[in-house]
Formats: C-alpha cells, sequence, structure tokens
C-alpha cells in the first residue's frame, strides 16, 4: 500500500494536522499488524520535513477500523496535551452521517441509554440505569433524507459521550441498524459499514480559536443514496 494516496490533508501547521481517515485503516497500530494512521503520518511527516530519527505524533481522539473520516493529530506534546484536554472536558465536537434501516418516528431528536461494553465479545448492548460499570450514552440525531425504496434514512449525528460502539448501539436498539454493520446490523451485510465522521470541531492549541473541518464520503456503495 502507498501511504501517500491515502493520505488526504485537510489542515496543517506546526502543532497540529487535519487529515481524512480512510475506511478499514486503523487509527494506530493493533494486533492486526495492519498500517495505521500513526505510521501513515509520520512517515509523511519524516519525508516532508526530511526529520531524523522518530517523529513526534500524539493521537489525541480515534475512529473505530470500519469508520472514516475526519480527525486531528497534534505535532508537538504540547498540542496533544490541550487537545487531550478538550476531549476530556467535551470541546471536541464531532458530527456523524450514517445510514440506517427504516424510517424514523421523528425527523429529529435526542437519544439517551446506558450502555454496557462486553470486553471479551467487543461488543456494547443497552442496558437498565444503574446497571454496574454502564455508562450514559447520549446523541442527537437529524433525518436528512428518507429513500422510499429502499427504505433505509440518512442521518446526521452529534455525539454528546463517546462510547463504544455508541452510535451503532443506540440506532439498532431503536431496530434502526445501520447499513453494513456486521455486530449490530441485519441490512447491507458485508458493504461496509455506513458511518462517517463528516464533521470535526476543535479549539485550536495556540491559537486558541475553534475551527471546524469537514470532509463528506465519495458517493459509492452505500454512499449513493446522497445523491
Amino acid at each position: 500500500m502507498d501511504e501517500k494516496i491515502n493520505l488526504k490533508i485537510l489542515y496543517e501547521d506546526n502543532h497540529v494536522i487535519v487529515v481524512r481517515k480512510p475506511v478499514n485503516i486503523p487509527s494506530q497500530g493493533d494486533k492486526t499488524g495492519d498500517i495505521d494512521m500513526l505510521t501513515i503520518i509520520k512517515k509523511y511527516l519524516k519525508e516532508k520535513y526530511n526529520k531524523p530519527g522518530d517523529v513526534y505524533l500524539g493521537l489525541v481522539h480515534r475512529l473505530d477500523r470500519p469508520t472514516g473520516g475526519v480527525m486531528v493529530f497534534a505535532k508537538t506534546s504540547k498540542s496533544a496535551s490541550r487537545l487531550s484536554k478538550q476531549v476530556r472536558e467535551k470541546q471536541m465536537q464531532k458530527k456523524y452521517l450514517c445510514i440506517v434501516d427504516g424510517k424514523l418516528e421523528k425527523n429529529s431528536g435526542t437519544m439517551k441509554d446506558y450502555l454496557l461494553k462486553n470486553e471479551r465479545t467487543n461488543t456494547s448492548k443497552v442496558v437498565k440505569v444503574g446497571t454496574k460499570n454502564s455508562k450514559e450514552a447520549i446523541l442527537d440525531y437529524e433525518v436528512i433524507k428518507y429513500n422510499e425504496q429502499i427504505d433505509m434514512s440518512v442521518v446526521k449525528v452529534v455525539l454528546h459521550t463517546g462510547r463504544h460502539h455508541q452510535i451503532r448501539v443506540q440506532f439498532a436498539s431503536r431496530g434502526h441498524s445501520l447499513s453494513g454493520d456486521q455486530k449490530y446490523g441485519n441490512r447491507g451485510r458485508g458493504k461496509g459499514l455506513a458511518l462517517w465522521a463528516y464533521s470535526l470541531s476543535f479549539i485550536h492549541p495556540t491559537k486558541k480559536e475553534r475551527m471546524e473541518f469537514e470532509d463528506f464520503p465519495e458517493k459509492v456503495g452505500s454512499w449513493k443514496i446522497l445523491d
């Protein structure tokens, strides 16, 4: 794989680099040993700036492997610390597009649940309030398109919490599983998960101004519905 081909840079300065993460590339190295975003960007920085030795690059947030979209990485440890603080304090805002099964009762709303993660199966499920080790999960959604022929909806999602498989689990628990979801779904299996992080907003670690970046999926496969 040619790492350069896969790296679409949306913004870069001395402190941060904002890129598009392609589908099925891990945010960081995992047990598969497959090429990952940290490695790809480090290689790009090393070559572009002719840097000797190890290049610093801070991972401040993640996207699951099957999810593509906008990510920011820190180019200095100070930037990494400040961006990580924004993640903890919920100042970093992420918006997603997803394609879900069926037509939702309401065109917009808020979903609130308690999710429990099963480490052994790497899945999460909705549980009753007060269940031990469960965590509150909150998102806002807005339906932007419904296709009657295929009985599927395109939905914008704003996450208020970053729980494990949150969007997938919350929609699936209401009978609206995501297209191509191998773990929780029943529609479009094998087509690839129709979940894309299209918008990322954060406060620049040194300029202190809010920046927002958008990048939309190509209209191929399941995403042809966007036409």
